[in-house]
């Protein structure tokens, strides 16, 4: 067989039932005939972030994949490969390349050589007859370890080459690691000692699907979870034990008991150091459940390293635990005051998230949109910027992958595709974005692909017409030049493109329009809701 319909039946094998991106690859043709539906977008980052929500929000069960034209489609995909790998994300990247006589030849792109400081692995198909070993490779290290993107690159002259049949392919194994058991009983002991104890959780418990045994976990020894961004949904934010989840905006409550703690656990987390996450506190014992390895003391001190699936790691831990705590202990001291900590820091925000003001207080958007959807039902994601920091600290998720977290790198424009590839892999989800309008002026035009594609998403857009975080650092610029002043008509544009838009100035129209947004999608329309809103910079950070 040829070389693009062995590949696409690789990956039909593998379970792949949607492929993202743009022309001109030919696999795109092979895979549909292999009833791969293809996916086509308007700029290629768009499409890697769509196949990065479906791997997400099916804990890596199935993998997204993307593909693209050599030279300039592979190098406009270079920002997505690179958030897959920041944010550990398995995503397949299927580039067309050069041919083969001129891979190597300055200044053609080379993407398996471009790509790999910030992929996984990267590999080229240089014979026909090695494609199913290549590919091996490549789902192995897909659907094993720690996640990151994986690029096998398919050179333009490759396409008529013959594939010995029949073809020697089956899907590959997934399996787990768990950790050291003497370092398991160490462990155990420094928790059921701890005076006061945190649990941190990172997107580690998602893909090993550990929600129940953090829940057991946490209610056995009775320890407030905090959640990174990544981690938000592995424990339902309405428990009395949730503390939040935090990024660069964080509900008082994260750092206060960070800063009170005598032991953090932190479970499939990397505690990578980043403006846009949780800073450890200095001086605090650290249990580091990672599945890497190579995370372990590589921003913070661990006093006991536990390599391995958060799921079997957690099994561990629990079944250790059990041999002297018999019973769930009593929460009732802790949860008091985990309340009353929640219940002094909400009433300092509910002036702005109930504000009546006009122009709306995006506080205000959100917290109606909150409870106005039905929550477990819904899929969210945030952009980078003010729509992140002003979503996460206060939307409660309570169901498992509900919340599309991010931020170790902060590319504008990434929660469209995520929203997007959400709803093609989770179709009987309410799946919504919320940006603002320094994103929307990124990969706006990507809003026509959900229209196009069918894909139903709700789009909720807080226009303040500026570059809102960046007018303290651009007084002068801002002043003599406008610098940070940006514009547009975006529900008109949706419009346009043949989606739902609508524009909402008024506090009394925010919930109606939510409402309408709701029903179009459910239509199969997608939505995008335009707030206007203040120039709001105020954020929830440690110490507010």
């Amino acid at each position: 067989m040829k070389l693009g319909t062995a590949i696409a039946e690789i990956m039909r094998r593998e379970g792949i039932e949607i492929l993202c991106g743009y022309p001109v690859n030919h696999l795109i043709e092979h895979a549909a005939k292999a009833e791969i539906r293809p996916v086509m977008v308007r700029q290629e980052r768009v499409g890697i972030h769509m196949a990065d929500a479906i791997s997400r929000v099916t804990s890596g069960r199935s993998i997204g994949a993307f593909c693209m034209q050599h030279g300039p489609g592979a190098e406009n995909a270079m920002g997505g490969v690179a958030q897959c790998f920041g944010e550990s994300v398995p995503v397949l990247v299927l580039p067309m390349g050069y041919q083969r006589r001129l891979a190597h030849i300055e200044p053609n792109f080379n993407s398996s050589e471009a790509m790999k400081p910030f992929a996984k692995s990267s590999e080229p198909i240089i014979l026909a007859a090695e494609v199913a070993n290549i590919f091996r490779r490549a789902f192995t290290k897909l659907k094993n370890g720690r996640g990151g993107p994986v690029i096998v690159e398919i050179p333009s002259d490759m396409w008529n080459e013959e594939v010995p049949e029949p073809l020697n392919y089956m899907p590959v194994l997934r399996t787990r690691y768990g950790a050291d058991p003497v370092h398991v009983k160490e462990a155990a002991s420094l928790l059921v000692n701890a005076k006061r104890p945190v649990i941190y959780a990172g997107q580690g418990v998602h893909y090993a699907r550990a929600w129940p045994q953090l829940k057991r976990l946490a209610e056995r020894l009775a320890i407030p979870v905090a959640t990174s961004l990544g981690g938000k949904s592995a424990f339902p934010e309405t428990h009395p034990l949730s503390l939040g989840s935090g990024g660069l905006a964080v509900p008082r409550a994260v750092p206060k008991f960070l800063a009170e703690a005598d032991v953090i656990f932190g479970i499939g987390c990397s505690f990578t150091e980043t403006s846009f996450g949780i800073a450890m506190p200095k001086g605090k014992t650290i249990i580091h459940s990672t599945l890497d390895p190579n995370h372990l003391n590589k921003d913070v001190e661990a006093r006991i390293g536990l390599v391995g699936d958060a799921g079997l790691v957690l099994d561990a831990l629990l079944e250790e635990i059990g041999k002297t705590v018999t019973s769930d202990r009593d929460a009732a001291a802790v949860t008091a005051e985990i309340a009353a900590s929640h219940k002094e820091w909400l009433a300092k925000w509910m002036p702005k998230l109930t504000s009546n003001d006009a122009p709306l207080s995006p506080y205000r958007v959100l917290w109606d949109l909150q409870h106005t959807v039905d929550i477990e039902n819904t899929i969210i994601t945030h952009d980078a910027g003010s729509p992140r920091d002003q979503l996460s600290p206060f939307w409660k998720a309570i169901k498992p992958l509900t919340y599309l977290g991010w931020g170790k790198t902060t590319q504008l424009g990434y929660g469209l595709g995520l929203a997007m590839g959400a709803k093609l892999a989770k179709p009987d989800k309410l799946c919504i974005n919320v940006w603002g309008d320094a994103a929307i002026g990124f990969t706006g035009m990507d809003f026509e692909t959900a229209v196009r594609e069918r894909i139903p998403i709700m789009s909720i857009l807080l226009n303040n017409f500026s570059m809102a975080i960046e007018l303290k650092v651009m007084p002068v610029s801002t002043e003599k030049y406008r610098s940070t002043d940006i514009s547009g008509d975006y529900a008109a544009m949706a419009r346009a493109f043949g989606g739902y838009g609508e524009r909402v100035t008024k506090p009394e129209d925010i919930i109606p329009a939510i409402r309408r947004g709701i029903q179009k999608t459910q239509e199969g329309i997608p939505v995008l809701l335009e707030f206007i809103t203040s120039k709001e910079t105020e954020v929830s950070r440690p110490g507010t």
